[in-house]
């Protein structure tokens, strides 16, 4: 494999930077530096997905019969670090991220065919309808009912934690068709669209104020047996494979570029003053390279095995980040002036914070994520 720095990586950095420098709109930039949350805003994240889709680089890790770039491993990882050292947004990861490679493994060829394009174009986005009032972690437990009705299903009960439920026009979401047996083995994946009648999208709003979670509701809600993803009973499976995508990726590009807007920040108010100030910062940005250096080793078949990987990433990574995150709410109490003229750490500091609290939760908790870690652990020794 080529490193980071051949003469090939080092031409395609080059390239990357460029079109970042040319097409990134600093109005998008100035949008995603002052996001409080990985869901950007639509009118933020949509438009700059527009500009991808146009040069072809709207999904840098599909595959290439599905419009995906035939990037390398390295070349992605350049990509990922340029990135976000450009602040570009982030785009909505339900579609392209999540459920997209879920359907290339799963769907038909009439669902690869019909709902990929309109993800790699934006025109579709999709919300996660997983967790339910009572059921979170314990994901199995999951009640929102589904009755076989013809060629349709039939659905009563609620979502909730629904993330940009209201912006979203399709969900992809786990029900359950059957109360026999393990509570994974009755429980199907379904693909349906958010303007189906009977169901109702009711707000919840943070700590910090904002509207990005929802509780969605479904009252003899209708969703063809065509929008099921694999067998029925049979949508842990399904679910299974996409928490690979939701738990793992690349931690250490973004938490790079969100340290070096809290060093600016730092700088602005005179908190570096501190030695002990800038060992923390020091401490950071260790833990940061640590991170890189893991998912380095990762692209080269080394570090840890892919059974415990997502899991560990997840736990370092969302961790780090709330570290960093704390850093920045201190440094922002050493403001003094205007938050609209505030270095952009500054100005956000406390709803992403606020926000950010959840990192560590969502996505299955970093506690579950240890006892998963330590299963693997325990199952190779012996």
């Amino acid at each position: 494999m080529e490193s980071l720095n051949s003469a090939d990586a080092r031409a395609f950095r080059d390239e990357v930077r460029t079109f970042l420098a040319e097409k990134l709109p600093p109005e998008l930039r100035r949008g995603a530096r002052r996001g409080t949350s990985v869901f950007l805003h639509p009118d933020i994240a949509d438009a700059w997905q527009r500009i991808l889709h146009a040069k072809g680089w709207a999904a840098p890790d599909w595959p290439v019969e599905y419009g995906g770039t035939g990037w390398n491993e390295i070349q992605r990882y350049i990509w990922a670090e340029e990135y976000a050292r450009a602040h570009a947004p982030g785009l909505s990861p339900m579609g392209l991220k999540m459920v997209a490679p879920v359907i290339m493994h799963y769907g038909s060829p009439k669902q690869k065919a019909t709902l990929l394009p309109r993800i790699l174009s934006g025109e579709d986005r999709w919300c996660q309808g997983y967790s339910e009032p009572g059921s979170g972690s314990d994901l199995a437990s999951l009640k929102l009912r589904a009755v076989r009705d013809g060629n349709d299903y039939v659905l009563n009960g609620s979502k909730i934690w629904t993330t940009h439920a209201h912006f979203a026009n399709r969900m992809f979401c786990l029900v359950r068709t059957s109360s026999e047996g393990r509570p994974q083995t009755g429980i199907t994946f379904l693909l349906l669209e958010m303007d189906t009648p009977g169901i109702t999208v009711s707000p919840i709003h943070t700590l910090a104020g904002e509207h990005e979670f929802n509780q969605v509701f479904f009252d003899d809600v209708r969703v063809p047996v065509s929008g099921r993803l694999g067998a029925e009973n049979d949508g842990w499976t399904v679910a299974k494979h996409l928490l690979t995508f939701e738990r793992g990726g690349r931690y250490a590009p973004g938490l790079a570029a969100t340290l070096e807007m809290v060093r600016e920040a730092a700088e602005a108010t005179g908190w570096l003053a501190h030695e002990s100030n800038r060992e923390r910062l020091a401490r950071e940005a260790i833990a940061v390279e640590a991170l890189r250096a893991i998912e380095l080793a990762s692209l080269e078949g080394r570090g840890p095995s892919d059974a415990v990987r997502p899991s560990m990433m997840k736990v370092l990574g969302t961790e780090a980040s709330q570290r960093i995150d704390l850093l920045a709410l201190e440094i922002a109490a050493e403001w003094q002036g205007s938050l609209d003229d505030a270095p952009d750490a500054i100005a956000v500091a406390m709803p992403k914070y606020l926000n950010n609290r959840a990192a560590s939760i969502y996505a299955g908790s970093n506690e579950i994520q240890r006892d998963l870690i330590a299963r693997v652990v325990v199952d190779q020794a012996a």
